[in-house]
This record gives structure tokens, C-alpha cells and sequence, in this order.
């Protein structure tokens, strides 16, 4: 008797277990879907001139308007998702993740006119590797990171303060302490989203809604990488 007792009650948290494993393998399978195609088309477009015409006015070597446009884009997007995730079918929502990625495969495709291609691949396998591994730790960690988490999302209100006044003050001390800082708060949130994504798949419900939660998972996870990527790449970057 108490043995099947003890298999009725187990057998809940195992299902859990294995519904918990299927969404995280789901979150992760869109979030590399969505860096491939920005790889793709970032590398893509960096070798069109006609692209860098649109982007650039030559005569200035300034953004253009329509260069502004595409680099805030990618922002406009994610408050979109954001907004409108109840809303939207799974279908739309996905369909502008996908858009979102190109648009940012667009946005970012300054990396390869600025660094070359070996500084680009080394600092790619550096990121993966902490991102990776802080990624495991925040999935196998029985520690609560909630407060972890609160204490990295005021450094990143501190980093986009930071950055903006930077914009005006093209300080180079301010901008290493930026991109330091920057490293730290993106390495300790892709632990803590990694946990709080894990318990959204203990606790939705399969179906749309999970469906619907593993795009939001994979570009909260997105925006991590990219992020680390970028601030690392200030790092170990070698310009041309």
C-alpha cells in the first residue's frame, strides 16, 4: 500500500520534471534559431554596399535616418511582444520574434564592419562558454536568485543611465566601466532568468500559453547573449 502510495504522489513532480525539461529545450531551440539568423544576416549585409548606402550617409559617415530607423527597430519590437503577449496569437507572436531577429541581424551588422572576423568568432566562443555555464548553473542551482536577480536589474538601470550620458561625453574611462559593469550584470542575469524561465515551465499550462512563454523565454535569453556579446567584444575586440 505504501509503495503505490508513494507512486501517486511522485508521479506528479516527475511529469513536472519532464514538462519543465521539454519547455526549456523549447525556450532554447528558438533562442538559437534567432542568433543563426542574426549571424546570417548581419554577416550578410556588411559585404552589400547598396545596405551600407541606406545606413550611412557617405558624405558625413553618420547614421542616416533610415539607419536610425532600423537600429531602434529591434527595441520598438520587444515592447511590442511585451505589450501585446496576451493578445497575440501564437503564430503572430512568433512571426514578429522572427522579424525581430532579422531586424536586429540588420541593427548589428556594424560588428563586422568595425572588428574582424577572427576577433568576432573568438569573442562568440568566450560568450558561449559563460553563457553556457552560468546557464547550467542558474538551471541545477536550488538557490533562490530572486534577490540576485532584483540587485542585476538595477545595474542595468544604472548601465543605460550610464550609456546615455556617456553618448554625450564620449568618455573612453566611462565607457570601459560601462562595458565591465555590462559583463557582470549580463553574465548574473542569464543565471537568474535561466531559473525564473525553468519555474514558468514548472507552472504553465501546456499548450498556447507555453507555446507563448517559450518565444518570451528564448528572447529574454536572446537579449542576454547578445548583450554579453557586445560588451565582451569591447574587450577582446581587435578593431580593423
Amino acid at each position: 500500500m505504501n509503495g503505490d502510495i508513494n507512486t501517486y504522489t511522485q508521479r506528479p513532480l516527475v511529469e513536472s520534471g519532464v514538462l519543465a525539461k521539454t519547455f526549456m529545450a523549447s525556450v532554447f531551440s528558438w533562442m538559437f534559431l534567432a542568433l543563426a539568423i542574426t549571424a546570417l544576416i548581419s554577416y550578410t549585409v556588411a559585404g552589400n554596399e547598396s545596405f551600407l548606402n541606406i545606413m550611412y550617409n557617405s558624405e558625413t559617415g553618420s547614421m542616416s535616418i533610415l539607419g536610425w530607423v532600423i537600429m531602434l527597430a529591434p527595441l520598438g519590437m520587444v515592447l511590442w511582444m511585451s505589450a501585446g503577449f496576451n493578445k497575440m496569437s501564437v503564430t503572430t507572436l512568433t512571426l514578429v520574434f522572427v522579424v525581430y531577429s532579422v531586424l536586429m541581424g540588420l541593427s548589428l551588422s556594424f560588428v563586422f564592419l568595425i572588428y574582424t572576423g577572427a576577433a568576432i568568432a573568438k569573442t562568440f566562443v568566450i560568450t558561449s562558454g559563460m553563457f553556457g555555464l552560468m546557464a547550467f548553473l542558474g538551471y541545477t542551482t536550488k538557490t533562490d536568485l530572486t534577490r540576485f536577480g532584483s540587485l542585476m536589474m538595477m545595474g542595468l538601470f544604472g548601465i543605460i543611465i550610464a550609456s546615455v550620458v556617456n553618448f554625450f561625453l564620449k568618455s573612453g574611462t566611462l565607457d570601459y566601466i560601462v562595458s565591465f559593469i555590462g559583463v557582470l550584470v549580463f553574465t548574473g542575469l542569464t543565471a537568474y532568468d535561466v531559473q525564473k524561465i525553468k519555474r514558468i515551465g514548472l507552472s504553465v499550462e501546456q499548450g498556447i500559453a507555453s507555446k507563448k512563454a517559450s518565444i518570451m523565454g528564448a528572447l529574454t535569453l536572446y537579449l542576454d547573449f547578445i548583450n554579453l556579446f557586445l560588451f565582451l567584444l569591447r574587450f577582446f575586440g581587435n578593431r580593423k
